[in-house]
């Protein structure tokens, strides 16, 4: 048995459910240590658009689900484009879910195409009514196409809108109320967002409702210092997990309760022990607030 609770090289059926555990980010240069070690860890979640191609790293994938839970984490479908869903992207989509029956499916209140052209981020959009019918259509016509509830991600960003009328949050919430998705609470990306723009990352967390949130995800960021300067932090997923967004996961889960939680490192990814070992002090976080709860609840 794991520190995680998780037995090295369990079975899983394909669609199992994701723990309320710590998990990693599986990327391609720990596909061969995954299956060869099996090591020991809750589950692992996976950018979808990385293995709609087919070829080996689908290959992979489909080894890899018989012994872990998986969750398919999406990057490129832009919920927030006013033309709509790019429904080739979403058949591509739909394909790999009906493939690796993943037991989530999560997606970024983003955008990343216009007129057809695919841009490189995931790109902040106005918070207007406008845009959240926007927001709502694409969420409605996802779910539908994929039979299943997903969860939304709050971004990072380094900008905003100065005609924007709603709160990030409140955003979210009303996304989740009007159609029934789900919430990816990307506690490193308040920080991130929080620190970029001088709000207050807590008054972001308790602006969501916990019944909501399915998903936490965890991941280190970088500081830079600009002309004149101003710092601006990238959440460029490139280090381990800082003390301050240690801190924001104890308080989004004293707030949620313990939920699937990830650990991201998608630059200068280290060596696989290095993640796991962040995996496991996520996991302590979360034991200590599942501990707490219990005790109040005694």
């Amino acid at each position: 048995m794991s520190p995680l609770g998780v037995p090295a090289g369990s079975g899983y059926p394909a669609g199992a459910p994701i723990q309320a555990s710590a998990g990693i980010g599986l990327r391609f240069p720990h596909h061969a240590a995954m299956l060869a070690e099996r090591p020991p860890v809750a589950w692992l979640e996976v950018h979808a658009e990385n293995y709609m191609g087919g070829g080996a790293a689908l290959a992979y994938l489909t080894a890899i689900r018989q012994h872990y839970p998986l969750s398919l984490h999406a990057v490129g479908l832009s919920l927030g484009s006013a033309d709509g869903l790019d429904r080739r992207h979403l058949e591509r989509l739909a394909t790999l879910v009906d493939r690796i029956e993943p037991g989530l499916v999560s997606e970024h209140l983003a955008w990343s195409i216009t007129g057809g052209h695919y841009v490189a981020d995931l790109l902040p959009l106005p918070l207007t009514e406008e845009a959240l019918d926007v927001v709502c259509r694409n969420v409605d016509v996802m779910q539908t196409r994929l039979g299943r509830t997903i969860l939304v991600e709050n971004p990072s960003t380094c900008l905003r809108f100065r005609h924007s009328t709603i709160p990030e949050w409140e955003f979210l919430t009303a996304v989740a109320a009007r159609t029934g998705c789900g919430l990816l609470c990307d506690v490193n990306n308040i920080a991130v967002s929080a620190a970029n723009h001088g709000f207050d990352p807590l008054q972001y967390l308790h602006g969501l409702p916990p019944a909501c949130v399915g998903e936490i995800h965890v991941a280190g960021h970088s500081v830079h210092t600009l002309p004149g300067g101003r710092t601006i932090r990238i959440d460029d997923h490139g280090s381990r997990v800082s003390d301050a967004v240690w801190g924001l996961l104890a308080a989004a889960t004293a707030r949620f309760g313990a939920v699937p939680t990830l650990v991201e490192w998608d630059n200068d990814i280290p060596p696989l022990p290095v993640l796991l070992a962040e995996a496991d002090a996520a996991q302590q976080v979360l034991d200590r607030a599942t501990g707490v709860r219990h005790a109040l609840a005694a």
